[in-house]
């Protein structure tokens, strides 16, 4: 035997007798790669070296079973041998070691113990176990498993606890859950941020698999198994690439370039993360190779393609994860793109694979691109656009492309397909956005949002051969209009899109829905409440008659009905309505970001209802969604941070809403910009907080600019006006400027009158806000009138109980007490103690100032033990203050 051989014997043999016996001869005939007297050899050394009787030739598994079943002492090494850590029972074996779980004595804890099997053996394997263990040191990751004690027995066999993990295995827990698309991407991300770590740390793990992977019960990951990492400085190593490394892998999850013995990187670490993310995606992994040969194995991984995850899915009998076909084209360029055959086309590092799992969390354009025929020729027209215009065969060949491709769509009756040709006319459109003026030098470089949608309103006009993607783009960029405020370019595009989807597609079919509920959502944002409910009802109906029952659009239009019944303030009604679009979108394989935003909508319903504790636990839930969708800087997260600084101001606390608040904004101005609507309806909440601090020139700051920006977007007539009028209000009442509070309250008054018919509680807020004024000038009568008015608006629009009610009736009791009607502003201001003291914080002015009225009203009634009684009960045994006795 030559020396060559001999060498490959040993590397075999050892690596071999590393893996439990039920698997050496599975991994020796991929290895052996059909050299029979090669695989005879090492069967019979590894026959012979199960005999061994000695200590020196026994596995580690008996030294360990003898060890925990208490062997003759001296015998074998003992629990103290552990030092702290006391042995509970075996948890694994296989590899280079067997694995113990163990409770450290002096705290408790449980943790994992590898010790490595026959350690005298093999210096090789000894090696190998060491370098683990410096991996482990090395990394320190919330989803690595981590290194915490390293030692050695008495006879020197190494040892080294790390972290036990108790989860189930990555593919497991996700098919156990039937967890949506969404949270197999949230998973696959949290693994992906792992390798990355371990990158930086110049490791590669280079055995990546579900198996290594383990999923806890709170959802959080953890990466095990570093035996076979590598820093990246020694792969070089030419003896790396010719012995155990290389054939400890596991070969369903190996990147071609380690089945072929070729030099590894990190993008050898993203080929193995894109067989994991494969099999998330489509039930099972990209080849089968349970019943191949060591060659046909190796040539299946290096030659052949795998179906797409798509192919797979719709070969399936079922989709459990709900994708439709646009969702699948980008979910196929992140599996495709990751397991490419030529490293040098994969993504090139597991940042990038990040980046793209976030452009589609976000529904954003992805890096990656489809490596196709059209996708070169694309990339060719654009680098070499001025010689494809001026060349007539070229012309010829995109011509007849074109053709060939519109035949196709015409005659194939085929929805994928179609779906994918609209998705890359879309993709065609929105590039054509960032085109300067002059295409040969390039896109402009100041751009400005209203230009490109300006341009991409131009670009829609010109699609009149294709009707229904000009509605289709016309309908999206009425929505972004919308979002910028732009209300009356939104609804010109809005209505285009609905009435040309009428004439294509007839009146039932689901795209004349969309249109109409998002003609209705743009009804809402003007206040134009009743069409709104009309034309969502409309959708909604439509979208129900002619879509299965769990269709996404159903339960986005359900969505969008509750937000315009809470808009016109019919809560009771539009919590039922949000409460059967959270359980739709609740379902597998729905969206979690439609979910997130319905939590919200029904948390701001119960808010306004007054059931503050139901509105904080649904807004942190919406919340919780929104920061694993979206991350700490959107949005969405400033939405719900508003709603729990408005739960705290309405409990009293103000100085905690101006947190809130002030988190909010910032998101805010950074997102939209210090003119946007969303910035000003930010800079409103901001001042009621500051208000009710009595920091009064920093609030009126704020709420004058709010009014201003608000009144450019929607006009003097809104109800964002109004809010920021309200605010302004206050100020100018804590200033002494009775007139200005006035004016501002009357105001409010008048647009809440105009904009819900007269009947809504903002009416009645208006209302008790006047009566303040006019209570504060001594009109005690005017005032009474005011606050009677206030409180039957809220026995129209509010249930009982609500905190209105409650500070209603204080006002109306300090009237009464001013007019020396003791008995009736007794049962004024006891019933609205009562309503607030259920809700509020003790600390909320109105309970301080309706006590202080009782004192005063019982000592009118010439009642001291019930004025000493109230004086107790507020630890203050001072007089009330003599502004009271008035």
């Amino acid at each position: 035997m030559d020396s060559h051989r001999w060498e490959n014997v040993q590397a075999l043999f050892h690596d071999a007798a590393d893996l439990p016996k039920d698997a050496q001869q599975d991994f020796l005939k991929a290895a052996c790669g059909g050299d029979v007297a090669l695989l005879a050899d090492i069967s019979a050394m590894l026959e012979e070296d199960s005999r061994g009787a000695s200590l020196l030739d026994r596995g580690m598994a008996d030294v360990a079973h003898e060890m925990l079943a208490g062997g003759e002492a001296g015998a074998i090494p003992s629990r103290q041998d552990f030092g702290r850590y006391t042995i509970k029972k075996m948890i694994g074996e296989g590899g280079m070691g067997v694995v113990f779980l163990a409770e450290r004595s002096d705290l408790g804890s449980l943790v994992a113990i590898k010790i490595l099997r026959d350690a005298w053996v093999s210096p090789v394997r000894r090696e190998r176990f060491a370098s683990e263990q410096r991996t482990l040191a090395q990394l320190n990751h919330p989803s690595i498993a981590r290194l915490y004690d390293a030692d050695t027995l008495a006879d020197g066999t190494p040892w080294f606890a790390m972290e036990y993990v108790e989860g189930t295995h990555l593919t497991s827990y996700c098919a156990q859950n039937a967890c949506s698309i969404t949270e197999r991407l949230q998973l696959f991300r949290a693994v992906c941020e792992a390798v990355q770590y371990a990158h930086q740390q110049a490791i590669i793990h280079r055995d990546l698999k579900p198996s290594n992977i383990l999923v806890r019960s709170d959802g959080s990951v953890r990466l095990l198994d570093f035996g076979i990492a590598k820093q990246i400085e020694t792969l070089e190593a030419s003896a790396e690439r010719t012995m155990t490394g290389l054939r400890l892998m596991t070969p369903a999850y190996a990147a071609p370039e380690q089945i072929s013995g070729d030099r590894i990187g990190i993008q050898t670490d993203v080929y193995s993360l894109g067989v994991i993310l494969y099999e998330l995606l489509a039930g099972r992994l990209p080849f089968d190779l349970s019943t191949k040969t060591p060659g046909e194995a190796e040539a299946m991984i290096i030659g052949q393609t795998p179906k797409s995850p798509s192919e797979v899915s719709r070969q399936s009998a079922t989709n459990p994860l709900g994708v439709g076909s646009a969702a699948w084209t980008d979910l196929d360029v992140l599996c495709l793109t990751a397991m490419h055959k030529d490293p040098s086309r994969r993504y090139q590092s597991v940042e990038a694979l990040i980046r793209d799992v976030d452009h589609y969390l976000k529904a954003e354009p992805l890096e990656a691109r489809p490596d196709s025929m059209r996708y070169r020729l694309g990339k060719f027209v654009r680098r070499n656009h001025a010689s494809v215009v001026a060349g007539a065969t070229v012309a010829t060949v995109i011509v007849g492309l074109v053709i060939f491709f519109t035949l196709r769509l015409t005659h194939a009756r085929n929805e994928a397909v179609a779906e994918a040709a609209r998705t890359q006319r879309i993709q065609r459109f929105t590039l054509n956005l960032f085109q300067g003026g002059d295409e040969s030098v390039g896109p402009a470089d100041d751009l400005r949002v209203v230009t490109l949608l300006d341009r991409g309103v131009q670009e829609a006009r010109a699609l009149d051969s294709e009707p229904a993607m000009q509605a289709e783009l016309y309908q999206t960029l009425g929505g972004i209009y919308q979002n910028l405020g732009k209300l009356d370019q939104a609804g010109n595009l809005l209505r285009t899109s609905l009435e040309q989807r009428q004439k294509i597609f007839g009146p039932e079919h689901w795209a004349v829905a969309e249109s109409l509920v998002a003609l209705g959502l743009l009804r809402d944002a003007q206040a134009q409440y009743e069409e709104a409910e009309t034309l969502v009802r409309d959708g909604l109906a439509r979208s129900e008659r002619n879509l299965p029952a769990n269709h996404p659009a159903i339960a986005k239009a359900t969505s969008t009905l509750g937000k315009v019944l809470e808009d016109r303030g019919e809560y009771g009604k539009a919590i039922q309505v949000l409460e059967r679009a959270v359980t739709l979108q609740s379902a597998p394989g729905a969206s979690t970001a439609d979910l997130g935003a319905s939590l919200s909508e029904l948390a701001n319903c119960h808010f306004y209802a007054g059931h503050y504790d139901i509105s904080e636990s649904l807004n942190q839930r919406a919340l919780k969604i929104d920061r694993q969708l979206y991350g700490e800087r959107h949005p969405n997260v400033a939405n719900d941070l508003i709603n729990l600084g408005a739960i705290q101001q309405e409990k009293g606390n103000s100085v905690e809403a101006e947190r809130y608040y002030r988190q909010a904004l910032d998101v805010i101005v950074v997102f939209y910009g210090k003119d946007h609507q969303e910035t000003a309806s930010a800079q409103t909440m901001l001042g009621r907080s500051l208000v009710s601090q009595n920091r009064l020139n920093e609030a009126a700051e704020l709420l004058r600019g709010a009014v201003d920006i608000q009144e450019k977007v929607y006009g003097k007539v809104h109800p964002r006006v109004a809010s920021a009028l309200n605010e302004l209000g206050r100020v100018a009442m804590q200033s002494g400027k009775y007139d200005e509070a006035e004016v501002d309250f009357r105001r409010m008054a008048s647009i809440y009158r105009a904009v819900y018919s007269n009947k809504h509680y903002y009416i009645g807020i208006a209302l008790s806000n006047l009566g303040s004024v006019s209570t504060e000038r001594k009109r005690y009568a005017e005032a009474e009138r005011y606050l009677r008015d206030a409180i039957t608006m809220f026995e129209q629009t509010l249930p009982a109980g609500h905190l209105n009610f409650g500070i209603s009736r204080v006002k109306l009791g300090r009237v009464l007490l001013r007019e020396h009607r003791y008995h009736e502003a007794e049962t004024e201001s006891r019933t609205g103690l009562d309503i607030l003291s259920k809700q509020a914080s003790p600390s909320i002015s109105w309970i301080q100032k309706g006590r202080e009225d009782l004192i005063l009203i019982y000592e009118a009634l010439h009642q001291p033990e019930k004025a000493a009684g109230l004086r107790e009960s507020m630890g203050a045994g001072e007089e009330p203050v003599a502004a009271m006795r008035k």
